[in-house]
């Protein structure tokens, strides 16, 4: 089943939302960390421990969720992610800073950084081209970033289908 996003770019962050090509399906929801200890490439704060977006305190460990991702096969063999995510914090002082694809073992094969706060924009969605998958990988995870907390929330699995 190929999923369409829908969202609105955004001029600074470099986003796009269509795609052509074979798409991929997505697999399924998780919580949690879909690291499985991943280095924290380019990551703020520390590793994430599990998913939970609730909460009133500005140094609780809130992460972003990922809701939808898609991904769709460019003609030179790498990959279009388009990730939609919502943050439970969404100010210039806190919010998702990022999203990234890390294969079953951990290894990140790309990250999406965000340039600023969605405040006005719940959920938003991102792409990012031009993403390497090595032969052989089926399924890759999409997970968000918050800036204080890391790497965490709830994930979506891509099932890829070339």
């Amino acid at each position: 089943m190929a999923l369409a996003l829908l969202g609105a770019a955004c001029s600074d962050d470099g986003g796009e939302t269509s795609t052509d090509g074979p798409s991929a399906d997505v697999a399924e929801s998780t919580d949690g960390d879909a690291g499985g200890g991943a280095p924290d490439d380019g990551g703020v704060g520390d590793e994430a421990t599990g998913g939970d977006s609730s909460g009133d305190d500005a140094n609780e460990e809130l992460f972003p969720d990922v809701l939808d991702a898609t991904a769709t096969q460019a003609d030179d063999g790498s990959w279009t992610f388009s990730a939609t995510l919502s943050s439970p914090y969404d100010t210039p002082e806190r919010y998702a800073d990022a999203w990234r694809v890390l294969g079953p073992d951990g290894e990140v094969y790309g990250i999406r950084e965000l340039a600023h706060d969605h405040a006005n924009e719940q959920p938003f969605t991102r792409s990012q081209s031009g993403i390497e998958i090595p032969d052989g990988v089926t399924t890759v995870t999409v997970e968000g970033r918050d800036q204080v907390s890391g790497w965490g929330g709830a994930t979506v699995e891509v099932v890829l289908e070339p």
